[in-house]
Parts: C-alpha cells; structure tokens; sequence
C-alpha cells in the first residue's frame, strides 16, 4: 500500500498545483513587462503599495537580501514609483513606500492579472469557498486572510 505522501491522488494534486503556480509566474511576469517593470519590481511595489515597510520588511517579505531589495527600490524611486521617507517611530530608520503614481501602478498590475479570475468565475461561490478553505487549512498559520488578494 502506498504512503499518503507518493499515492497517485497526492501525486496528481502536487502536479496541479505546480501548474498552477507556473502559470501565476508567468503571467504575473508578463503583467509586470507591461508596466515596464521586472517581477522582482512589481512585487516590491505591490507590497508598498499596502504600507511602507523598511528594506528589512521587504526582504523578510521576500525572503531575499536586503541588499537585493535596495537595488530593486533604487530603480522604482527612479521611476517616481516609490520614495524614500523617515520612519515616524525611528528617524534613524527609513521607509520605502509607494508614490501615488506608484500605487496607481500596483493597481492596474493586479487589475492586469487575468490568470485564475476566469477558471475561478467557473467554480460556484460554494466551491470558490471550499477551495479557500481547503488551501488556508493546507498552509496552516501561514495563510493570513486579505493575503494575495492581488488576483
């Protein structure tokens, strides 16, 4: 008898949900080159745009380096996407947040993003709510209601 973990079920619902973390990448790389923006970039403004966050934020929000993010916010601040200010709690500390051409930006990105808004409009709202459900339950503390809500 085959273990919970390398029976054909898991193997084929680990395989979907591969697929459909692909196809989220690649689409959220192409939204992100209409904006003239790398994903790396787009994610950066896309977490700005709900509050300003210190480079460590960033990069813990990441996962990356803080050194990877200030590379990344250097180019958006060039762009006038993003700015640099005081923390109001820690002068000493800056912020990065997003300029209002910046979350204007962070908006039409996420409104860009078709990828799962059209096989989703499928599912009836229970299913929509099952599957919520059952992913939040899969991620366990990790999944933070109004998380990802850029579908």
């Amino acid at each position: 008898m085959a273990s919970r973990h390398t029976d054909p079920l898991t193997l084929e619902v680990v395989e979907l949900i591969g697929t459909v973390v692909a196809r989220y990448h690649e689409e959220y790389e192409q939204a992100a080159a209409r904006h003239s923006l790398t994903g790396a970039q787009a994610r950066v403004l896309g977490l700005l745009a709900l509050e300003p966050l210190p480079m460590r934020g960033i990069a813990r929000s990441l996962r990356c380096e803080p050194s990877n993010v200030t590379g990344i916010v250097d180019r958006l601040e060039a762009r006038g996407l993003v700015e640099r200010r005081p923390d109001p709690a820690d002068r000493r500390v800056k912020l990065a947040a997003a300029t209002e051409e910046g979350r204007g930006t962070a908006r039409r990105l996420r409104e860009g993003l078709e990828f799962a808004r059209e096989p989703l409009a499928g599912l009836s709202d229970e299913e929509r709510a099952a599957l919520r459900d059952l992913l939040r339950r899969m991620l366990g503390d990790g999944a933070r209601p109004g998380q990802g809500q850029g579908l």
